[in-house]
């Protein structure tokens, strides 16, 4: 059974609540939101019956213990199209109902929220610049290795600290803690990822020693109080304690409303990395506010720059992981990130049960709060909160979808996305060769996003290569639709292993115009890279093969025969074939166009490298179709799977 209370549409600062009863929620007061008003579904071009899904995973998953109940919240420009609690907020010592307006302790949401945040306001003011070594602002961090660790790297999660240093070194008082912290070692600053606590304690610390106020008192005068953001912050007062979630027992006493991170605790609950509390309709303030900044539409209340929102957001690779500033974008963190978000996602997740993830290609956000620590310590909510995101990202109609793309941005977006009526489009750019120019069949082209190989791999969760040792062939040109190295995405893949890599012509970076290029060695992963240009013969060799079982191939072609790219694919599948591996093409679009097809075939028995198949100088096939092509030409006997682009 539901329950809802709504306000009058002329209430804009006010939210109406639907809540769940009986066995998964119940009904609570309506809190005031700021300026994110909640609207019905369909006015946001939100599927109703598509988000009612929730319901039953959230079920689910209360049933079988993981979590004693949850908060969600879902959103666009326009306002909150979902906001709804389940279940209970405490089991012990007695039961009460989880409401809308429930207090979370947000954990390492504190990180990008009031940390990150708060240091990408001093970048815009001038007062630290991202490339600053931490050491200028705080002399006694530069100890033991730390001197050239900058604020970036701390932001992204690559200065060398460690994860967390022992509980201990906080127990002689704050003063003692931060000489500790300022003596801890750096290891391998700049190279590997970590995901460390100890930064962003540091971050705060900078925070205080910039700007004159501590972390908590800054982010509340220059973040959340601009933003209208009243229940959000450090040491709630007991007003908000008496409707936080609980989480665990400490000495004898439960945890309601104190922060649970215990070295935030021992640092008086306020801590750069952890000890802000907050609510979903203060959290959807933020995403808003995230939104306009992410597509050049702040207004007067918001806090940061277009350009500053615009660098926090934008995407770093950090040995194989995707980091934004203070924000997860695609890492191993990422398990409560929706599978069907856009590549301009981000998001974070906290110990305690809580998730945000903001995409602003999606005009979308998702807040999922919980205090699955309640009672016992336990819980696991963070499959749950990416099946809500793909359930919510589900939910947008295309139609919907492709407006508020349109709004973004018309100039960079006209070409990529069809009008609401599909009968005005206009061929893309380009001679009537390329394809249909009007009608139906252009609206499906121009409609469709691309895909390419290792997008749609990525997308199906590397199915095709589970339980294989590879080895890859590619260069700079293998990358996928959001800037990320195929050699990355498939060192990172589970349940499969990137034994080897191999380079062709011009080398792995694709910048040595030389005659044999020697074996290299890959600096982000380790791998040893075999030179397919090393001198006459061109294809894998054996004992560079050994402890392979399948050889895959990323590399864009230019759509010319002379291109020696497609002549090392064709090698290496001779060499599959010999050797009984399996071959895979991840193939990509002919960026010259597959409708026309032009100039001199090549003559047979006069094959070369620069010319190794009968094929017209203009061929108008993808790799992976110029590969099933040499297959039954050739006649080559080999095991070959092409994980075809979709949308060109």
């Amino acid at each position: 059974m539901r329950s809802s209370c709504a306000l009058g549409r002329g209430l804009a600062r006010f939210v109406a609540c639907s809540c769940l009863a009986a066995a998964l929620g119940a009904v609570a007061a309506c809190p005031a939101l700021g300026e994110a008003p909640l609207r019905a579904p369909e006015e946001l071009g939100l599927d109703a019956n598509q988000l009612d899904r929730i319901d039953g995973v959230v079920a689910e998953e209360i049933e079988a213990k993981r979590l004693p109940g949850c908060v969600v919240a879902i959103g666009r420009a326009g306002g909150i199209g979902f906001l709804k609690a389940y279940g209970r907020r405490q089991v012990e010592p007695r039961d009460e109902p989880m409401t809308v307006d429930t207090v979370f302790d947000l954990a390492s949401l504190t990180k990008p929220v009031a940390t990150a945040t708060s240091v990408m306001l001093l970048v815009e003011r001038g007062q630290v610049r991202l490339r600053d070594p931490v050491a200028e602002h705080l002399p006694a961090f530069g100890a033991n290795g730390k001197d050239d660790v900058t604020v970036e790297d701390l932001l992204v999660h690559r200065g060398g600290l460690i994860a967390d240093n022992p509980l201990n070194d906080y127990e002689d008082g704050p003063d003692k803690a931060w000489e500790r912290l300022y003596g801890l070692e750096a290891k391998e600053p700049g190279e590997r990822f970590v995901y460390s606590d100890v930064g962003f304690l540091v971050l705060g610390k900078l925070v205080e020693e910039v700007s004159g106020q501590s972390i908590a008192d800054f982010a509340r005068a220059n973040v959340f109080e601009p933003l209208g953001m009243k229940e959000t912050g450090y040491l709630p007062s007991e007003r908000l304690r008496s409707r936080a979630a609980p989480t665990e027992r400490r000495d004898e006493k439960w945890l309601r409303g104190e922060v649970h991170d215990p070295r935030a605790a021992l640092l008086g609950g306020v801590a750069g990395h952890a000890g802000l509390f907050s609510t979903a309709a203060d959290l959807a303030i933020y995403c808003q506010a995230m939104l306009r900044g992410a597509a050049g539409n702040t207004s007067a209340g918001d806090v940061m720059s277009h350009a500053a929102v615009q660098e926090m957001i934008r995407p770093r690779d950090v040995a194989g992981h995707r980091r934004a500033l203070g924000w997860d974008h695609r890492s191993g963190y990422s398990t409560n990130r929706g599978e069907l978000f856009s590549d301009r996602a981000f998001g974070h997740g906290g110990f305690t049960g809580t998730a945000m993830w903001i995409d602003p290609e999606l005009d979308l956000y998702v807040i999922f709060l919980s205090n699955r620590l309640h009672p016992d310590g336990e819980g696991s909510v963070n499959p749950l909160a990416g099946r809500i995101g793909a359930i919510a990202a589900a939910a947008i109609s295309e139609r919907a979808r492709r407006g508020a793309l349109a709004a973004k941005d018309s100039t960079q977006d006209a070409q990529k996305y069809a009008p609401a009526d599909a009968e005005e489009l206009r061929p893309l750019a380009g001679s009537a060769a390329n394809g249909p120019s009007s009608g139906p069949s252009a609206a499906a082209h121009a409609t469709q996003e691309t895909l390419t190989g290792i997008d749609v791999l990525v997308r199906d969760g590397f199915e095709p290569l589970r339980g294989k040792r590879v080895g890859l062939i590619t260069n700079h040109t293998g990358l996928s639709r959001d800037g990320r190295r195929t050699i990355d995405l498939l060192y990172a893949a589970r349940d499969m292993e990137l034994v080897a890599l191999f380079s062709p012509e011009h080398g792995i970076a694709g910048k040595l115009d030389q005659e044999g290029i020697g074996d290299q060695v890959d600096a982000a992963t380790g791998l040893k890279v075999y030179s397919l240009y090393d001198g006459p013969n061109r294809r894998p060799k054996a004992e560079q093969l050994k402890g392979i079982d399948t050889l895959a191939f990323d590399i864009q072609d230019v759509g010319a025969r002379f291109y020696t790219y497609i002549s090392t694919m064709a090698w290496a599948m001779e060499a599959a074939a010999e050797h009984g591996l399996k071959f895979v093409v991840l193939d990509r679009p002919n960026p010259i166009g597959g409708a026309a097809v032009e100039g001199p075939i090549a003559d047979a028995g006069r094959e070369s490298f620069v010319g190794f198949h009968t094929i017209p100088l203009r061929h108008g096939m993808t790799v992976g179709e110029l590969a099933a092509m040499y297959r039954a030409e050739r006649a080559l006997n080999v095991d070959l799977e092409v994980i075809r682009c979709q949308g060109w």
